[in-house]
This record gives structure tokens, sequence and C-alpha cells, in this order.
């Protein structure tokens, strides 16, 4: 148990070295296009016109169980969030077969974009590399990042949570680098 909660403190003091710091409530959300993973094309524009909201969140991977207990929950409460007009999307830096992974372990139904040049992450702020010293305690625990986003660079988003209205503004975010942290369904659809 001292050795799980020494890396955690580990790893939360190098998010904590993350200049990043997302995108503020009240900015134009940077627009974007991407194939999700049932090979639909998703550009935002498109999806706010048909839609009241975009609930846009960027997760780590699979391996997370923070980020697969939100997406869980996210699933659970899908007809909540799509009853109030919100199209829900994830973004993750991992392979196509490591979001079938995550689909398996979540039953996630909604768009899910593997975000493999990082356009959408950086166009968010959101992105960070992992230096050297953590990708190693990573792999030491098992998680392989070379592995499951099928790259040597080590880019991983900061969990966050962005509501875009239909004009495009971003009127909701939740950014923190504890990854622990998450935004509960409730406070979400309070905001649509």
């Amino acid at each position: 148990m001292k050795t799980i909660i020494l890396f955690a403190a580990g790893i939360l003091l190098s998010l904590n070295t993350i200049a990043q710091t997302g995108l503020k409530s009240g900015v134009v959300a940077p627009e974007f296009s991407a194939m999700d993973n049932s090979g639909k094309k998703l550009d935002l524009q498109a999806l706010l016109k048909k839609h009241k909201s975009v609930v846009l969140f960027f997760y780590r991977g699979q391996w997370c169980p923070y980020c697969n207990k939100h997406i869980q929950q996210l699933q659970d409460s899908l007809q909540v969030l799509t009853a109030k007009g919100a199209y829900v999307i994830g973004v993750t830096p991992e392979t196509g077969e490591n979001i079938n992974k995550t689909i398996e372990k979540t039953h996630a139904s909604f768009s899910i974009i593997q975000d493999k040049d990082y356009k959408i992450m950086k166009a968010y702020d959101v992105n960070y590399v992992m230096d050297a010293d953590m990708v190693g305690k990573y792999k030491a625990h098992g998680v392989d990042l070379k592995k499951n986003n099928g790259n040597t660079d080590h880019v991983l988003p900061v969990p966050a949570t962005y509501i875009i209205n239909k004009s495009g503004k971003i009127t909701y975010v939740q950014f923190d680098k504890d990854y622990r942290k998450r935004p509960s369904v409730a406070a979400i659809a309070k905001e649509l």
C-alpha cells in the first residue's frame, strides 16, 4: 500500500509541474474535425448545428481507473445528458485497439476520438509530455505508454471537461492537474 501511495504522490507531483492551464470559460472553442471510434466523421461546427451543446472530455487511457470510472458514469447517465441536447465526445491519445478496451470496460456508447497527433489536445491546452522518470514508474506498474498510445513521445492529456454551447463558446470547464478529480455528471447536467 505504501508503494502505491508513494507512486500516486509522485505522479501528482509530476502533474503539478505541467504548464498547461486549459482553456477558460467564455472563450470560443477551437474547431476540430476527426473520425470517432466507429468511423463516424465528427466536426464540431456540424455537431453544434444539430445539438444544443457538446460535452468534450479528455482522458488518459484504458489503463487509468479514474478515467474508466468517469467514462462509466457518463455512460450510465448518457440519457440525462442527451435529453438536455448534449452530444458527448471523449478524446484520448490511446490507439484504436485500446479505445476498444475502454469501451469493453465502460460500455461507452458515445463517440471517442483517437487524437493521434494531439491536435485537439493542443488546441484545448491539455497536452503534456511525461518525463522519462515518470514513464519508467508507469512502466514498472504495468502501464506501457508506447504500447497504449502507439508512439514514443509519451504525451497525455490533463483530464479536462468542456461544455461548448450552440454558438461555439465554452460555458463550463473542469481542468485539474490532479487526475483523480473529475466533474460529476450532476455538475455537467446542471450546466447544460
